[in-house]
């Protein structure tokens, strides 16, 4: 049990919209861990900044019992992380940070809660684990329903579009040495669609070139199959084709995933894999989010100077 302080002291004012960074404190973490923070709030404290999708329980209590040696007082349960948004470890073992940037397919939607199954965390694993890989940890950087273009409902924004959360969430994040994106298919499904590959295109090629702007390494994704969803349309299957027509060019990231190849129906290619379908057709099950992280060439996040695309 450690206690946080905020400029030494024990209580922090959050205003709405900004955000708070603790001091530093001395805790060993070992690798793959779950850490536990334990927030107080004295009053209602209305809305608050939470993860909806966070694939994980929280726990609640009545009352300041966040110096309790364990968890009897939390009889309450909860499916979303509040407050805390992100956690800086030091590490002198990892080369960087690699921030995963997506929308629900990489926030893990669908994914076993509690069991880390999410395909950022299988790729965390194959980058601990692997010979030769690059020791980067990694940030999941993922928002259901995100998309490139256009920002979700709320002012402010309760999700913002990735050209306007970029800087905030890849480039604001310590350590950073390289991105993976993958984003595209909620600018297709969600109202108003996009059907203008072109335009989705260029917004990731401004996404690449912000990072290389900071030095950073971009390998990105082809957008996989969404033929059975609610939201199909043969316009919006062109609409993905030609985007992934482009990524597979070369002229987009400096690397990527074909995602779409590796978790398509061969037989009905405009579907997911039955093996990898979550039911709704556009999300995966914990066989898909495993075979994302593996699909992914190590190699390509080591990345040299960013091309000039």
């Amino acid at each position: 049990m450690r206690r946080l302080t905020f400029g030494g002291a024990t209580t922090v004012v959050i205003p709405a919209g900004g955000q708070r960074v603790s001091d530093a404190v001395r805790l060993s973490v070992p690798g793959d861990a779950d850490l536990l923070v334990t927030t107080y709030s004295p009053l209602g404290s209305g809305p608050v900044t939470f993860h909806a999708q966070a694939r994980q329980t929280s726990y609640l209590a009545e009352g300041d019992r966040t110096t309790d040696p364990d968890g009897a007082a939390y009889t309450a349960q909860s499916p979303y992380w509040r407050y805390v948004t992100a956690v800086d470890v030091l590490s002198h073992r990892l080369g960087g940070t690699l921030v995963t940037l997506g929308d629900s397919l990489t926030d893990g939607l669908h994914s076993t809660s509690g069991a880390d199954h999410r395909w950022p965390d299988r790729l965390a694993r194959r980058l601990a684990e692997e010979q030769g890989a690059p020791r980067y940890s990694v940030v999941n950087a993922g928002i259901s329903g995100n998309r490139v273009l256009l920002a979700g409902a709320g002012r402010p924004a309760d999700n913002p579009a990735a050209l306007d959360r970029f800087d905030r969430d890849v480039l604001g994040r310590p350590g950073v040495k390289a991105v993976f994106i993958d984003l595209g298919i909620n600018d297709i499904l969600r109202p108003p669609q996009q059907y203008d590959a072109r335009r989705i295109v260029d917004g990731l090629r401004e996404l690449t070139a912000r990072a290389h702007a900071r030095g950073l390494h971009v390998v990105g994704a082809t957008l996989m199959p969404f033929e059975g969803h609610r939201g199909y349309t043969a316009r919006g299957e062109r609409t993905r084709q030609a985007v992934n027509a482009e990524i597979r060019s070369g002229r987009v990231f400096d690397a990527y995933a074909d995602f779409d190849r590796a978790l398509r129906d061969p037989a009905r290619p405009a579907r997911l894999a039955t093996r990898y379908d979550s039911g709704d057709h556009l999300h995966l099950n914990d066989a898909g989010y495993l075979r994302m992280a593996e699909t992914v060439n190590l190699a390509d996040l080591k990345g040299a100077a960013p091309a000039q695309l």
